[in-house]
């Protein structure tokens, strides 16, 4: 019996995605670096809230990407699982009431608000099956699994065969008896925030972070120039404006919480739970030293 894989299709959904997140990497990366030179008056505001407005959107994008990258449906005698991302639903073949083709409803089914082109994910209302969780890539080719607690709606890239090796599946009964498994990325943060240690560093970071803006906003009035460095004979950078000192909370802030979405990954592994660890500590670190490198700056003469 052909079991086996049955991604989505990837090609375009990446294609939009890879754009998005250039697009908003080269928006961030421009009013960072006119940011570093920009004098004094509305121009720093400006590249502000540019920084400010793409540098958030960047890791959803990002992980979205990764999810489509990674996505998969498996099917074999015992089971049909989803994969995407950190969303992972495995279902026993036994629960499974029907699969057919979303063509065949009565109504149409709508996707999901906001969907793009390779994330077709969320919860939308159809009239007569009620709440259908989408868990695609486009909206053609939707196929319908119905359970006894829920429905779903996935997107194969080769829906016939899918759907003929369902067909073959149940024919032949289940091997094992399969465990339901239904994992969220919000299940996985809830059970690392059980680690003392991981809520700690946590913690910690958030703690740091948020210290870190608050005395930045508190310095920029008050001190009229900085320095932000030495040159190669250890002599101080020419002095510049304290507004540039924002520039040192944001990048703390960008690194701790690629910091924090790069252990979540590994936490994922039991055996890379450590480095996990490793990784949250690091994070937290680097926030401390971004912290000590104001106060070193605003204590250096100038």
């Amino acid at each position: 019996m052909n079991t086996g894989s049955f991604p989505p299709s990837r090609r375009h959904g990446l294609l939009v995605h890879g754009m998005i997140v250039v697009a908003l990497a080269a928006l961030a990366v421009w009013a960072f670096w006119n940011l570093t030179r920009a004098p004094v008056g509305p121009a720093i505001v400006i590249y502000l809230l540019v920084l400010l407005a793409t540098l958030p959107p960047l890791p959803f994008f990002s992980y979205r990407a990764f999810a489509l990258l990674r996505a998969d449906y498996v099917l074999d005698r015992d089971s049909l699982a989803f994969y995407w991302g950190l969303r992972v639903e495995d279902i026993p073949l036994t629960d499974i009431e029907w699969i057919r083709p979303a063509t065949d409803l009565a109504s149409p089914l709508r996707p999901p608000t906001f969907g793009l082109p390779g994330g077709l994910l969320g919860l939308t209302r159809h009239p007569d099956l009620g709440m259908i969780e989408f868990i695609a890539s486009r909206t053609k080719d939707l196929l319908v699994v119905a359970t006894a607690k829920r429905m779903y709606a996935i997107s194969p890239e080769n829906a016939g065969a899918f759907l003929a090796t369902f067909r073959r599946a149940t024919e032949l009964g289940s091997l094992l008896p399969a465990e339901p498994v239904s994992q969220y990325p919000s299940f996985l943060l809830a059970r690392a925030w059980e680690n003392l240690a991981a809520r700690f560093l946590w913690l910690s970071g958030l703690l740091i972070n948020l210290g870190l803006v608050a005395w930045v906003t508190f310095l920029i009035p008050a001190v009229s120039r900085v320095t932000l460095g030495f040159d190669p004979s250890g002599a101080p950078l020419e002095a510049v404006p304290s507004v540039r000192l924002i520039l040192l909370p944001l990048l703390s802030a960008l690194l701790f919480v690629t910091g924090l979405i790069t252990g979540l990954f590994m936490y994922r592994d039991e055996k890379q739970r450590p480095l996990a660890m490793i990784v949250w500590a690091s994070s937290a670190l680097t926030s401390l030293l971004f912290l000590l490198a104001v106060l070193f700056i605003v204590t250096t003469p100038i």
